[in-house]
């Protein structure tokens, strides 16, 4: 079963459901709705300024405790838009979710929630914009989320559009990725049998690790046993991009090629070297060429480092969240702070006025 809003495969989704990040417990799926619960800490999505501002008030290292909650999320971590299923309507939806979760629940966070997608179907779109309206009927606050990555493959070649940025840019790029020339770049198939060897599979679970400790976010650690089930998965149709400098791996980039779209979803590097070759420019360039030799639409390279991918010539469709507060005095003192939590639309507003 495929839900409203899915790029990913079905495995994908599936994968998660056994082995959900650490600290994440997944909830009843009754109703049709992927689910979970887990710890959130309140200024996990604030803007740098007001994070700051919060974490310098008087006594803060006393009280912080009480900014952590148990959340109830509706969506899951490895998707990139809310998923729903086929055979409700919005409004059965959002009664869905309030009934069964919102009252159980400090915070009820339905995220990812489309808006106005490129990347969906005119009838996915509707659902969602409808969805919202149901949502905010019945008391939910609605806040502007992530900034979803993706570039159109309607170029002839890497020069043609690397010809599209500015100068300053292509001779960046260029310079970029001269000093990795020398990387070899290979494919393998997710369910190759080398994911069978352990120590294979350790390897791959360090380099993911040693990206995901220098995130500024650490919401949602994937475990080894995920990590272990997507890369023996042959049936998923996934891909890991190795690259190699001096017969050493020092990164991967895992994808999935789904109804035409290149889907990037994790990436391991080895540091300093995976800096050092530009690895994160030289994954870019490769997974366009990749997606334009394949035919393929769409490259679809995720949530994280907006000003990175606006750099690489990125475009971005915004999501949207739904937040319920349980307790009406947090409700009341979170929604006019709620334009602090919205700080990838601040960052794309900002890199929107530079190029002005």
């Amino acid at each position: 079963m495929r839900y409203r809003n899915q790029l990913e495969p079905n495995e994908l989704i599936h994968s998660f459901q056994l082995h959900p990040p650490y600290h994440f417990k997944i909830l009843d799926y009754t109703e049709g709705l992927p689910v979970f619960s887990a710890k959130f800490d309140l200024l996990t999505t604030a803007e740098d300024d007001f994070r700051q501002k919060i974490t310098r008030m008087p006594l803060y290292h006393l009280w912080k405790r009480w900014l952590s909650v148990q959340a109830c999320f509706i969506g899951t971590t490895v998707s990139e838009y809310a998923l729903f299923p086929h055979n409700q309507t919005e409004s059965m939806t959002a009664e869905s979710i309030q009934k069964t979760y919102a009252q159980d629940y400090t915070l009820t966070i339905v995220k990812d929630i489309p808006s106005h997608s490129p990347l969906l179907c005119d009838e996915d779109n509707r659902y969602a914009k409808n969805l919202l309206k149901a949502l905010r009927e019945i008391g939910f606050i609605v806040l502007s989320g992530q900034a979803l990555a993706w570039v159109p493959i309607d170029f002839s070649s890497i020069d043609d559009y690397i010809q599209r940025l500015s100068s300053g840019r292509r001779k960046d790029m260029r310079r970029k990725l001269r000093k990795s020339a020398d990387v070899v770049i290979n494919k393998v198939m997710l369910g190759d049998e080398s994911f069978q060897d352990e120590a294979l599979l350790a390897q791959y679970y360090e380099l993911y690790l040693n990206v995901f400790q220098q995130s500024e976010i650490h919401f949602d650690q994937l475990s080894r046993e995920f990590f272990t089930t997507i890369l023996q998965d042959q049936s998923s149709n996934g891909i890991v991009f190795t690259y190699y400098h001096q017969d050493q791996l020092i990164g991967y980039n895992i994808c999935y090629e789904v109804n035409h779209k290149l889907i990037d979803k994790y990436v391991g590097f080895v540091y300093p070297q995976a800096r050092d070759k530009n690895l994160y420019y030289l994954s870019w360039f490769h997974n366009l060429e990749y997606a334009l030799k394949q035919g393929l639409t769409h490259y679809v390279a995720g949530w994280t480092d907006p000003e990175i991918k606006s750099y690489l010539g990125a475009s971005f469709t915004l999501t949207q969240h739904a937040v319920y507060v349980k307790n009406p005095i947090l409700r009341a003192i979170l929604k006019p702070l709620s334009r602090y939590f919205e700080s990838d639309a601040l960052t794309l507003e900002q890199l929107s006025e530079k190029r002005q």
